[in-house]
């Protein structure tokens, strides 16, 4: 079927899309647009203009919040205001340690922006009350487990600015906490974001704990710092590395642990990798063997693939699309909380790859990515490979079609992706495709990794080339929400704090 322009299709697919979810709820609420979502004692106390609403959401019950700050809304409040608070409360009120875990509640908090974003005007609010719903569950898990917040900084012990970096570096190479968090307060108070960043990428991609969410929370982090403004990066950046410090048994810098073998081995292997390495050529056989090489490889031998591709003049592009597919046919063969991470991790990697910009640090963290994905696998098996599933055509066309792929994924997984592939391929409506998806998670996401997986799946869609695009998206519908899901506990919350009915 021909392709219809993208505003005549959503107008065409209107009543279709409705059969979804209804969100109509929300509309009591102020509409958000794009640009306004695009923003630019013992405890942390937070910027004046920010402490209040932070403290609403901190000492609020959980059973009143949403009614509180939906009163607030109608006051004026926005939503880069409400955005801003709740991750900066999640920052001051939830142990980064371990990284994960309760710690979603913060993690979490850039996927829903980016779920936001992606949003109508009128929908655009749901994601936020969402994340301040995850944020009092897990500030109780927090209160339960030793009610830990985050300390002011001992100002004796932070060197001078001009002292400061070599101080950080130095303290991270010897995974030395207190050091470590004296050294970033002075060094982040002078230094730009770029060059932060950079050096957190590296620390963030350093070893495999944590099933990838140190790297995670390295770019959500920046990502939400980009959007709240860097006056409040103080605190975030102090989070961050007591996060990125965690380890069992002894200083890891001490010992050759398994989880930092990868980082180490794929340093000296990086200078390897000829010089003209980004001026290579597309190539998809290339990618169709850095898939075949996953489904088999360990951590060495996946980095080994890569180096010896880009040797051979295959451009970086082709690399990242072995990636993506590879982590999301982990989807395909074992959905879980482990594959759901190769995609989340390898959405982080690869965007810590596009901001940075060390020639050195790029080939590394390609390295490191591919290194990871094998640890995500498991032991090798059979099942679905993604380069090879066929389209199936879905009874129905159009409009139609979408609301019987969107029911499929709630009663047979492989027949919805086998039915999506074929719609995607022949309609060519992917942008549609994933306003259905998002628009489920909105309604019916109960969990963090829903938001954290569909944002960074349709997200990376656009990052994967032409030729595996659509593979790539009708693989995801293994971890998307289908219609026929439950509407989420919240969903019907938010309806009872805005006094909707039915």
């Amino acid at each position: 079927m021909n392709s219809l322009p993208r505003r005549r299709f959503l107008a065409t697919t209107a009543g279709a899309l409705a059969g979804l979810g209804d969100l109509g709820f929300i509309s009591k609420l102020p509409r958000v647009s794009a640009a306004e979502a695009e923003i630019g004692p013992k405890m942390v106390r937070f910027r004046p203009e920010m402490e209040p609403l932070v403290k609403l959401l901190s000492e609020t019950p959980r059973e009143r919040l949403l009614e509180e700050v939906a009163a607030r809304i109608k006051q004026g409040t926005t939503y880069q205001e409400l955005l801003s608070a709740v991750f900066l409360a999640g920052v001051r009120d939830i142990q980064p340690r371990p990284v994960g875990f309760k710690f979603h509640a913060v993690l979490v908090i850039n996927s829903a922006h980016l779920a936001a974003q992606a949003a109508r005007d009128e929908d655009r609010w749901l994601p936020l009350f969402w994340a301040m719903d995850q944020y009092k569950g897990s500030q109780a898990r927090n209160a339960q487990e030793g009610n830990w917040h985050l300390p002011p900084v001992e100002e004796s012990k932070v060197p001078p600015s001009h002292k400061a970096r070599a101080a950080f570096i130095e303290a991270m190479d010897a995974w030395d906490p207190a050091a470590a968090d004296a050294a970033i307060a002075g060094f982040g108070r002078t230094a730009g974001a770029n060059e932060l960043f950079e050096l957190f990428a590296r620390f963030g991609a350093r070893d495999f704990r944590h099933i990838g969410h140190k790297a995670i929370y390295v770019a959500n982090s920046y990502r939400a710092l980009n959007t709240i403004g860097w006056q409040h990066a103080e605190p975030v950046l102090r989070s961050l590395t007591y996060a990125l410090m965690e380890h069992d048994g002894d200083n890891p810098s001490k010992r050759d642990a398994k989880e930092d073998h990868a980082g180490r081995r794929n340093k000296e292997l990086a200078g390897k990798i000829r010089s003209e390495w980004l001026a290579g050529a597309p190539d998809d056989a290339a990618v169709s063997d850095m898939l075949a090489t996953l489904r088999q490889a360990n951590d060495d031998t996946a980095a080994d693939k890569v180096v010896e591709l880009l040797n051979r003049g295959v451009a970086p592009q082709s690399v990242w699309d072995g990636l993506f597919t590879g982590a999301n046919e982990l989807m395909m063969r074992a959905p879980g909380i482990r594959s759901l991470h190769a995609v989340t991790t390898t959405n982080a990697l690869h965007y810590a790859w596009k901001m940075c910009a060390g020639d050195e640090t790029r080939r590394w963290l390609l390295l490191q990515c591919a290194s990871f994905i094998p640890g995500f696998r498991g032991e090798p098996g059979k099942g679905t490979e993604i380069d090879k599933f066929e389209p199936v055509a879905p009874q129905a066309a159009g409009p139609q079609a979408l609301e019987e792929i969107f029911a499929d994924v709630s009663r047979d997984k492989n027949a919805a992706a086998a039915k999506a592939l074929s719609h995607l391929q022949s309609a060519g409506e992917g942008e549609t495709f994933r306003d259905a998806a998002q628009r489920l998670i909105y309604l019916k996401g109960n969990d963090s990794h829903d938001y954290k997986f569909s944002s960074a799946a349709l997200e990376d869609y656009a990052h994967v080339s032409p030729k595996w695009r659509d593979r790539f998206l009708a693989a995801s519908v293994f971890y998307f929400k289908g219609s026929g899901s439950a509407d989420s506990g919240l969903v019907r919350r938010t309806r009872a704090a805005l006094g909707v009915t039915g």
